[in-house]
C-alpha cells in the first residue's frame, strides 16, 4: 500500500451517504470515496419535491466514483419508512460486510407560507427529513453499538437553527435533526459512536427555485452560486474520520470557504420573585425584565448578512 494511500482520512470505512445522487450529496460521496471510503450511494432518483423515481442518479455517481479507482454501490431505496431505511443498511452489510458512517442528507422541499401549507406538504417534509435521519440512524445503531464504533453526519439548516419564510415543514423538520443528533450523541457516547450536523449553504436544485424577478433577488441568487455543494464535502470527510475524534453533539455550518460553530439553545437571562408568580406579575415584572433579552425575527439572511468569503 502507498504511503499517500495510507494517509486518507476514511480509508476501508464503509459509509452511507442518502440523497447521494445530486447536489450536496453527490460530491460528499465522491470526497468519501477520493480519502478512500467505500461508498453506499443512496437515492430514489425522485424530483425536488419528491414525486417519481429513477435508478439513474444513484448509478450515475457509482460510476464516477469507480473511474476516480473507488469502491461504491447504488441503492434506490426511501429513507421515509423504516423498511426499506433497513435496506439501505442492509446494502452496506451485504456488499462490504460492515458499516461505519451514516450521512443523512436526503431531503425533498414542499414551501408554503404556513397559513397555506397543506397536510401532505407537511407531512412529506418531515418524513424524508426528520423520520428518514431517524429511520436510517436507527437501522445502523444495532451494528454501530456492536462494533463499538460508529459515526453520523446529519444535514440541518439555518432555517431550523434561525428562521425563514415559507418553510415550516422544512424548518421543523430540520431543527428536530439536531435535536435527534444531540439526542443520539448523549445515548450511544458509551458505545464510541459519534453525531453531529452540518447546516449546508449551497447552490444546488433544492434551491433553485428562488425567485429572481427584482435585480437584489437575482444579485442574491448569484451570491449563493459562488457556495457550490462541494465546499460542504472536507468538513463531512473530517467529521467521518478520526482526526475529529472530539467533536460529538456538535452543529457546523458552512458557507463557501467558512465553516461556523453553531451556538445551542441555552438560558441567557433569568427573573425570580421569592413570593412565586401570579399572571399579574410575570406582565408587570417578568416580561419587562426579560424583554431586553428577547431575539429578533430573524431569517437566515440576516444572521449571515455578508457576502459568502
Amino acid at each position: 500500500m502507498s504511503e499517500a494511500k495510507q494517509a486518507r482520512m476514511v480509508e476501508g470505512k464503509v459509509v452511507v451517504v442518502t440523497g447521494a445522487g445530486g447536489g450536496i450529496g453527490r460530491d460528499i460521496a465522491l470526497a468519501m470515496a477520493r480519502e478512500g471510503a467505500r461508498v453506499v450511494v443512496n437515492d430514489i432518483g425522485a424530483s425536488v419535491t419528491g414525486e417519481g423515481a429513477d435508478a439513474g442518479p444513484a448509478q450515475k455517481v457509482v460510476n464516477e466514483i469507480k473511474a476516480l479507482g473507488g469502491e461504491a454501490v447504488a441503492n434506490t431505496d426511501s429513507v421515509s419508512e423504516a423498511a426499506s431505511a433497513n435496506r439501505i443498511v442492509q446494502t452496506a452489510l451485504d456488499h462490504f460486510g460492515r458499516i461505519d458512517v451514516v450521512v443523512n442528507n436526503a431531503g425533498i422541499l414542499r414551501d408554503r407560507f404556513f397559513h397555506k401549507m397543506s397536510l401532505d406538504e407537511w407531512d412529506a417534509v418531515i418524513k424524508v427529513h426528520l423520520y428518514g435521519a431517524y429511520h436510517v440512524s436507527r437501522a445502523a445503531a444495532p451494528h454501530f453499538k456492536e462494533q463499538a464504533s460508529g459515526n453520523y453526519i446529519h444535514m440541518t439548516s439555518t432555517s431550523g437553527l434561525i428562521g425563514n419564510f415559507g418553510q415550516a415543514n422544512y424548518a421543523a423538520a430540520k431543527l428536530g435533526i439536531a435535536a435527534l443528533s444531540k439526542s443520539i450523541a448523549l445515548d450511544m457516547l458509551k458505545f464510541n459512536v459519534r453525531s453531529n450536523c452540518i447546516a449546508p449553504f449551497a447552490w444546488s436544485r433544492m434551491i433553485g427555485s428562488i425567485p429572481t424577478d427584482t435585480p437584489e433577488q437575482q444579485a442574491r441568487v448569484d451570491r449563493i452560486k459562488q457556495m457550490t455543494p462541494a465546499k460542504i464535502a472536507p468538513l463531512a470527510v473530517c467529521l467521518a474520520s478520526e482526526a475529529s475524534r472530539d467533536a460529538n453533539g456538535q452543529i457546523f455550518a458552512v458557507r463557501n470557504n467558512e465553516i461556523f460553530l453553531i451556538s445551542q439553545p441555552r438560558p441567557v437571562r433569568s427573573v425570580q420573585r421569592s413570593e412565586g408568580w401570579d399572571p399579574q406579575s410575570v406582565a408587570s415584572h417578568a416580561l419587562p425584565a426579560l424583554q431586553a433579552s428577547y431575539f429578533p425575527l430573524d431569517r437566515s439572511g440576516d444572521v449571515f448578512s455578508w457576502d459568502p468569503v
